[in-house]
């Protein structure tokens, strides 16, 4: 039997916007376990694979924070699979003792138990703050107080030897407990997802190295109407264990700038993953504005509309991309969900012509003369 090589797919399900699945906690983790098993390669975020006290670790997924991800599919850096990243711990000088000693605690109970390799640790000089935000489209965002705070303690991990980095900061308890009662009921957005994007994405621009946030908070009140979707945040008293284990396995992230030796070019791009590697992007209907959709549709990448509901509409239809296309058949798919996205991915990966599969199949016509 002829051994199909994998077809790198990228999964994007933004953050902070209220997705159906993929908008709680690590709720997408299904989803992306059964597309990495389709393409034997999927390349996804932060806001798919961290379930707070849950996680759940593939090595046919590479686990790319956000910012590095539009890079990855702009063509500005190339990734490099690792067989482990050393996690550096960076702590907000706002975390209470007690707090702080948890996180600890949990990347403690990482080495003991899952054998990671975490550490340094630095706490920030001086407490970060953090202030979260709504937009007018009901996504989640917001901004840090100290930027410079943060960049220096993230700056002082690199130099110490981290080659990724987790960072922890005290978010406000005082958030709107209407909106958070939403969201534990399943029908909002996660209040802290967007600024968390914000964190990571900042560290990524400076540092180049995988990152990701962990946020921390006060334990909530038991609530006993409880979507299943944030269920994973309830179970733990930090949301770290998915972070360190993500960022163990994080590929490095390469420069194309940084490839000079032209002799060595091909063999060294031969070891990395790139943007012309990618063979289908997958996508929440609604969710089609963001930088890495944007620099595939511009590639002619597969494209699998997902109807997945968020509170963005910024949709096929409004993009017209079915007419800039030119041909919607051989680009643009459209999913009811991931089970038809991974039959897509399936079809794809193997060669099987779509419309051979869909009914009625339209006669071929014969290509008239100009």
């Amino acid at each position: 039997m002829t051994k199909v090589e994998p077809l790198p797919t990228l999964l994007i399900i933004p953050t902070g916007i209220g997705c159906n699945v993929g908008g709680y906690a690590g709720d997408a983790i299904p989803a992306a376990r059964l597309l990495a098993s389709a393409s034997e390669c999927l390349i996804t975020h932060p806001n798919v694979m961290n379930g707070g006290s849950l996680y759940w670790p593939d090595t046919c997924i590479q686990y790319v924070e956000g910012y590095s991800l539009n890079l990855f599919a702009a063509g500005e850096v190339f990734l490099k699979p690792v067989r482990q990243q050393k996690v550096g711990l960076l702590l907000d000088a706002g975390l209470e003792s007690d707090l702080k000693k948890r996180h600890l605690q949990v990347a403690d109970g990482c080495v003991a138990s899952l054998g990671l390799d975490i550490g340094p640790v630095i706490t920030t000089e001086t407490p970060i703050g953090i202030n979260l935000k709504k937009g007018l489209s009901g996504s989640s965002w917001g901004d840090i107080e100290k930027p410079d705070v943060l960049l220096r303690g993230a700056e002082k991990l690199k130099k110490a030897g981290a080659t990724a980095i987790a960072v922890i900061t005290r978010f406000p308890d005082d958030s709107d407990e209407y909106e958070t009662k939403l969201y534990r009921q399943g029908n909002g957005v996660d209040l802290i997802a967007g600024v968390e994007a914000v964190i990571s994405h900042f560290l990524v621009k400076h540092l180049l190295i995988p990152c990701a946030h962990a946020p921390g908070l006060a334990p909530l009140p038991i609530d006993y109407d409880l979507d299943p979707r944030t269920s994973g945040e309830e179970i733990g008293y930090t949301f770290l264990q998915s972070v360190l284990v993500g960022l163990s396995r994080a590929p490095d992230l390469i420069c194309k700038s940084a490839i000079k030796t032209q002799e060595n070019v091909f063999l060294q791009v031969k070891t990395f993953l790139s943007n012309r590697d990618l063979g289908a992007v997958v996508v929440p209907q609604g969710a089609l504005g963001g930088e890495a959709v944007l620099s595939c549709i511009e590639r002619f990448i597969p494209l699998i509309i997902v109807s997945n509901q968020g509170v963005l509409n910024v949709t096929s239809t409004k993009m017209r991309l079915d007419y800039l296309s030119g041909d919607k058949d051989k680009n643009i798919f459209y999913a009811e969900n991931y089970l038809e996205a991974a039959g897509l991915i399936t079809a794809l990966r193997q060669g099987i012509n779509i419309k051979s599969l869909q009914r009625p199949i339209n006669c071929l016509k014969e290509l008239n003369d100009v």
